[in-house]
């Protein structure tokens, strides 16, 4: 980290009240900042779960509001340094010692990123996200007992940089308890469309989110009461794209592992890409009606939601396997163990026919190799479909992925 005690010039500028006409100069750069990255840190909240209040603070006091040579020369924000595990370009810079090693990046949202995912990943830091977000003193003191910085004041001027520009207002925001603010209209989170007109309560929904009109898990909200309703006797409501699941699960009082285990999300799934689904109870493991069929445009795990039944369940009944996907028209068991295993549909490439394997002697089994790769950095979705020589489609299927998104570190399952 860049743990630099900050410059005492800067530090007399911002506190002592003597110093009021250089106060508007450097007032004018946080409050530039702040304009600038704000619509960011809410994202990142919604993405990761740190506060958005604590990131805009310590990118206030680590980039010394966006003026320090560091951040000119690297787009490095949060003075994180390169560690053992970076492989991405670096500078060096004077911190605790001459010409440390800092990272680099391509653009500001690239070390937002970063520094999200350092923190949930170190577990030094796991402490921290079982605290209440709103609770921006404990961040603060947990982020200086973690080691994230030297300076000994580090806590008290994150805390004097929240309290001075209202920064707690952005984590509201990210958190759906308060909408965005009259000059964020255009660009902050707003509410998704699907949430127009419900009962229930609203969500922040992100910009650019595909609309969630297609697909059979993602089909009009209007096929859905408002607010909670259930589905074989599980709760459940119908959350729009770009719906933030940690907010959903602190509104809900509900820890937000269980709410991805109650839905068979992965591990680290933020935000939704598309509308769907959430049920806020453990679904059963079997169905209320005794069969399903098969229509076009449904995977497994669209169906375990419609029906309200666990997808390990709903495998196990029905002699699947992981990538395994039933062809459009067969029948699926809800109630008890089907017979035999339906037939299946070998997917393609996307846009590609779906061709039917038709269950029987005959039909050559194939072996399958699991492959488990970890995400480097730069890599994307679409990297590793041309690398694997599968569909991007199918990554996401088989590894339950809520968006395309993809973080360093994180564990995929590729079958081939």
């Amino acid at each position: 980290m860049n743990k630099r005690i900050y410059l005492w010039g800067l530090f007399l500028l911002i506190f002592s009240p003597q110093a009021t006409r250089a106060q508007e100069t450097v007032n004018s750069a946080v409050l530039a900042y702040i304009s600038s990255y704000r619509e960011l840190a809410i994202r990142e909240m919604q993405r990761s779960g740190v506060p958005a209040s604590i990131k805009l603070a310590q990118g206030i006091l680590e980039t010394e509001a966006g003026r320090s040579d560091l951040v000119r020369r690297s787009n490095n924000h949060f003075g994180i340094k390169c560690k053992s595990s970076w492989t991405g370009e670096r500078v060096y810079h004077d911190d605790d010692a001459r010409g440390e090693c800092f990272r680099k990046y391509e653009a500001a949202d690239e070390s937002w990123k970063d520094h999200s995912d350092y923190l949930r990943t170190q577990p030094r830091y796991a402490s921290l996200f079982t605290l209440d977000p709103m609770d921006y003193k404990s961040w603060a003191y947990g982020l200086k007992k973690a080691g994230y910085a030297t300076n000994p004041r580090y806590p008290q001027i994150l805390i004097k940089y929240i309290e001075t520009y209202n920064l707690n207002d952005y984590t509201e925001i990210a958190l759906g308890k308060r909408p965005p603010l009259d000059d964020m209209a255009a660009s902050s989170p707003m509410t998704s469309p699907e949430q127009e007109g419900t009962s229930g309560p609203r969500y922040q929904a992100l910009p650019g989110m595909p609309d969630s009109s297609a697909g059979s898990l993602t089909r009009a909200k209007e096929s859905y009461p408002g607010g909670e309703f259930r589905i074989n006797d599980t709760k459940v409501i119908y959350a729009g794209a770009g719906t933030s699941l940690l907010a959903l699960a602190m509104d809900k009082d509900i820890r937000l592992e269980w709410l991805l285990d109650f839905n068979d999300l992965p591990s680290g799934t933020d935000v939704l890409s598309e509308g769907q689904l959430i049920f806020l109870q453990r679904k059963r493991k079997h169905g209320r009606p005794e069969f399903h069929q098969v229509m076009d445009g449904e995977h497994l795990y669209d169906i375990s939601q419609q029906q309200g039944v666990r997808l390990e369940s709903l495998m196990h009944m029905n002699h699947l396997s992981p990538g395994m996907q039933p062809a459009i028209g067969s029948t699926l068991y809800l109630q008890r163990k089907a017979p035999e295993r339906p037939a299946l549909a070998v997917v393609t490439a996307p846009g590609n026919p779906v061709q039917t394997v038709p269950e029987s002697p005959e039909t050559p089994v194939v072996a399958v190799r699991e492959i488990r790769h970890v995400v480097q950095a730069k890599e994307t979705l679409f990297s590793l479909a041309r690398k694997y020589e599968v569909g991007q489609d199918q990554i996401r299927e088989w590894n339950r992925l809520g968006s395309t998104d993809l973080r360093v570190g994180q564990e995929l399952v590729i079958f081939k």
